[in-house]
């Protein structure tokens, strides 16, 4: 069983794969930049006449925003556990445990923030893996509600049954209001690897995960913002947000730590 040093947690990481002498290092991070996100000012016309929103980073916030209403993020904490590089010659993660087809990072609950306004990227674990090529980052988020996360629900009661906490202030043609959105979303996720990344013997590579947190507050027809407060347990945008959520996931090589793809 292998080590993980962790960085920006306090959980302890353990790499649940078959030992190797000859590795190769894997840096895991996390984004929320968007892949060649727009300037502030930019409002982009599809043919159909919809804008996307802009996006803007301002100290340490990201500014979403769409017509003459907008999001800012100024925080975003997600629970994970479990995030695994899947070889490139193995149909799925888990179908055998520990036989060195993936390289697993089992977790109990981890909490991990998401890097918002000027910071790109914020590296979560380095582990050592064997050689290999890998097409795809599995994880999942969690809600901590059983006894196996007692000891994190201790450390962060606020997150008892929760598994995203986002805070921050929506605008709505000019009126402000403070907002707390949370989630119970509790998923599996697979995000491909395109092109699959090959850990060399004695190199390092960095994998980033990217969460578009801009997309998150859209309707669903992706044409206007959406209060995040409506979107809290119970509220009329529950089921939309879940499912921008679900689909904010993206997986790239990133060995310059810039947050976006290097191929």
């Amino acid at each position: 069983m292998k080590t993980a040093k962790l960085i920006a947690s306090a959980a302890l990481l353990v790499l649940a794969a078959c030992s190797d002498s000859n590795t190769g290092t894997v840096n895991f991070s996390l984004t929320s930049r968007q892949a060649g996100a727009p300037a502030a000012s930019a409002a982009l016309a599809t043919g159909t006449g919809a804008a996307f929103p802009s996006v803007a980073t301002t100290g340490d916030s990201t500014v979403t925003a769409l017509g003459n209403d907008s999001v800012i993020v100024r925080s975003a904490e997600l629970v994970l556990r479990k995030i695994e590089l899947k070889r490139v010659e193995v149909a799925a993660c888990d179908a055998v445990m520990e036989n060195g087809d993936c390289e697993e990072f089992e977790t109990g609950a981890t909490l991990v923030k998401l890097p918002l306004g000027s910071t790109a990227v914020a590296q979560q674990v380095s582990v050592d893996a064997p050689p290999g090529t890998f097409d795809q980052l599995e994880f999942e988020i969690h809600k901590p509600s059983s006894s196996d996360d007692a000891a994190f629900i201790a450390a962060h009661p606020d997150f008892a049954n929760i598994s995203i906490r986002v805070t921050g202030t929506f605008s709505q043609a000019g009126t402000r209001t403070d907002f707390t959105f949370t989630s119970d979303v509790d998923q599996s996720e697979e995000a491909s690897l395109v092109p699959a990344v090959t850990v060399t013997e004695g190199q390092t590579l960095n994998v980033t995960l990217r969460v578009d947190i801009a997309g998150w507050f859209l309707n669903g027809a992706q044409t206007a913002l959406v209060d995040p407060a409506s979107a809290n347990t119970g509220q009329p945008n529950e089921s939309i947000v879940a499912n921008n959520i679900q689909n904010s996931f993206k997986a790239f090589e990133d060995d310059n730590h810039d947050g976006q793809a290097d191929h």
